[in-house]
């Protein structure tokens, strides 16, 4: 074999892999988007609303604080400020001086934050069964997560803690 026909499988081998993690992003992109749309639709709220919501949950009892939760989402201070005054004015948080630090301010949900994410579980759950789980065999989503929870592992290993 010539060295160019060498070099030719490899190109070739590379554009696979670029449209293999192409195929993976945009499956992932087009399904955050029906659950984007489906969370809007019927619950009233926004994708970001709804990560806040789950975080503001799996952190009770403790609130977190207003740079940890920007931090988690990946949104500046300021875009995080902007999300929780709307999420304030609907009612689903409140906020509130931390005690040691004025500077700081910790979130908390609301008895009607608690509900509207218990209403946008229920949501979240049908439309990912329906637009995630629904086309895949079991033992196809089983091999699936498997091999997402090896990448992410990996992917971990690499970049350390993100904090």
């Amino acid at each position: 074999m010539s060295e160019g026909a060498g070099r030719m499988s490899t190109v070739t081998e590379r554009d696979e892999v670029i449209h293999e993690f192409g195929a993976l992003l945009g499956a992932a992109a087009l399904l955050e988007r029906i659950a984007g749309r489906e969370l809007e639709r019927r619950c009233g709220i926004r994708h970001a609303v709804f990560e806040v919501l789950l975080r503001l949950s799996a952190a009770a009892p403790e609130c977190p604080d207003m740079g940890g939760l920007a931090g988690e989402l990946i949104l500046t201070s300021g875009g995080m400020t902007r999300l929780v005054d709307r999420m304030q004015e609907a009612g689903l948080v409140r906020r509130r001086a931390h005690e040691g630090d004025r500077r700081r301010h910790l979130v908390e949900l609301t008895d009607a934050g608690r509900a509207k994410l218990d209403e946008a579980m229920r949501v979240h759950a049908e439309t990912l069964r329906e637009h995630f789980a629904g086309p895949l065999t079991e033992d196809e989503r089983r091999a699936l997560v498997t091999t997402l929870h090896t990448l992410r592992t990996t992917a971990r290993k690499e970049l350390g803690t993100l904090r």
